[in-house]
């Protein structure tokens, strides 16, 4: 099955000026062997160079968006992000898996949802896109099915809110953050968790988890997400609360 370019267009959102470009992003290496007699081209060269722009992308945005992360701290959450794993995961739930072109072989053992294949398509797609439309699209694609999932604390396990909060609470209030367990619920073998983190009078959020520790964890990134640092200045954003 060839991908069909029309309809991922239409699903996507995008418009390639080199069709071909976008085909070959999808087109695996199994398929070019078993069909050496069209000349096609594999998509491994755009995965090398999607791999890089992804690099690019991510460092920038982690840079200009966690603005009190140390640069361990932005190191390990680019590795989560741009891990196999986590792009195979994404590359699924976006469903790039049904557009990836494969020879009969690879289709049988079930290669269409593998994740190496689906990490790579996710890179490859990425350097053809780059190509053909700039950073900066690959950056609004990115915002869309990757950053938007940092927001939503799929990868917080890499991520110490609470450390970050009171890194901005120190730095601009000279105060520190405190931390309550407000709330318990549910049986022994699944207890669910309610955190209040204060701030003098000045800030308060709550959040939920398992435990205790991400229970708090939640109620931090809840914090952090009704601070506003503009020029040297912080301020609060009940709205976000």
């Amino acid at each position: 099955m060839y991908m069909d370019i029309e309809t991922f267009e239409k699903e996507y959102k995008v418009q390639f000026n080199d069709k071909q470009l976008l085909k070959q992003s999808f087109t695996h290496s199994s398929y070019v062997n078993e069909h050496q007699y069209k000349h096609l081209q594999d998509n491994e060269r755009l995965e090398f160079l999607g791999d890089a722009v992804l690099e690019l992308a991510v460092s920038k945005h982690i840079f200009h968006k966690y603005k009190t992360m140390s640069e361990g701290e932005m190191t390990q959450l680019r590795s989560a992000l741009v891990c196999e794993p986590s792009l195979a995961k994404i590359a699924k739930d976006i469903h790039f898996g049904n557009y990836i072109t494969l020879g009969k072989g690879e289709e049988q053992t079930g290669g269409r949802f593998r994740p190496s294949i689906l990490a790579d398509v996710f890179e490859a797609f990425l350097g053809a896109l780059y190509l053909d439309q700039g950073f900066n699209h690959v950056i609004k694609f990115l915002e869309k099915h990757m950053f938007s999932r940092i927001k939503d604390g799929a990868y917080s396990h890499t991520m110490d809110y609470k450390s970050e909060l009171q890194e901005i609470v120190q730095q601009y209030l000279g105060s520190m953050a405190t931390y309550d367990i407000i709330a318990e619920s549910g049986p022994a073998h699944n207890r669910q968790f309610v955190a209040q983190v204060s701030v003098r009078h000045l800030l308060t959020a709550t959040g939920k988890g398992r435990s205790k520790k991400e229970a708090e964890q939640q109620a931090a990134k809840r914090a952090l997400d009704q601070i506003i640092i503009k020029d040297g200045q912080l301020s609060i954003n009940r709205l976000n609360s």
